[in-house]
């Protein structure tokens, strides 16, 4: 009977330090498995943080790109508006080189009519008539003392306007005139005034046959700009180089 007492207190034992052991391996287990998830967890956390590093350092990279992109666009937008500017400045001075462009300043205002002084017998009634040539020397005289725009009873002036004799009218840009003829010229009015006063001038020269002349001062002009056709059948301009 004791010795079967002490086989099953043997075996209660042994069961007993089985059964610790067993919890103790369940335990190490657990906490091995743990540990496991645990640097599995921080291993994706840090593959997902160097992939924002990298993301975030592309983003900032394209956006310095967009910058300079960007400072490129405004220096090269500023250099077109401001050739821009000069181009219209320079079209502006074309414009008014052709009499394209209607302006206003001072200068002098020139009154010619036909002579009234009676005829003699024999008298060629013509030389007491103002002519096309009468006009283009008057014309070419304030050109020359630096008129900078001329019209003749609202006719602008420009390179290639006409002046010619047709009757008794006196044709200028195609349209016909009639005495008397009011020349505007704007420039300095005393430079124009004098030169064409100066003796021996072509004012004296007209005033011989009484042509009527009369000479005022302005301070403002009111300049037409020139409004007929332009056309070029013939004329080509040179391409730089082909000379």
């Amino acid at each position: 009977m004791k010795d079967t007492t002490k086989a099953h207190f043997a075996i209660s034992v042994v069961c007993f330090i089985l059964g610790m052991l067993l919890v103790a391996q369940f335990r190490s287990v657990q906490i091995s498995g743990g540990t496991a998830i645990s640097l599995q967890r921080a291993q994706e956390l840090s593959t997902q943080l160097k992939t924002v590093t990298e993301e975030r350092d592309m983003y900032k990279k394209e956006l310095l790109e967009l910058r300079n992109r960007l400072a490129e666009y405004e220096n090269a937008a500023s250099k077109t508006s401001s050739l821009t500017e000069t181009m219209k400045k320079e079209l502006e001075k074309v414009r008014m080189l052709a009499g394209l462009t209607a302006g206003t300043g001072q200068g002098v205002i020139i009154t010619l009519d036909d002579s009234n002084l009676p005829r003699q017998p024999g008298e060629d009634p013509n030389l007491f008539l103002i002519h096309d040539e009468d006009l283009l020397k008057v014309i070419n005289e304030l050109f020359a003392a630096g008129a900078e725009a001329i019209s003749v009873n609202g006719q602008r002036i420009i390179a290639n306007s006409e002046i010619r004799c047709v009757g008794p009218t006196i044709i200028i840009n195609s349209v016909k005139l009639a005495p008397p003829f009011i020349i505007q010229a704007i420039g300095d009015p005393d430079i124009l005034e004098t030169s064409l006063k100066m003796r021996g001038g072509v004012i004296e020269s007209l005033q011989v046959f009484g042509i009527q002349i009369n000479i005022k001062k302005q301070d403002k002009i009111d300049m037409p700009a020139y409004t007929g056709p332009i056309q070029f059948k013939y004329f080509e301009p040179v391409k730089a180089g082909e000379m």
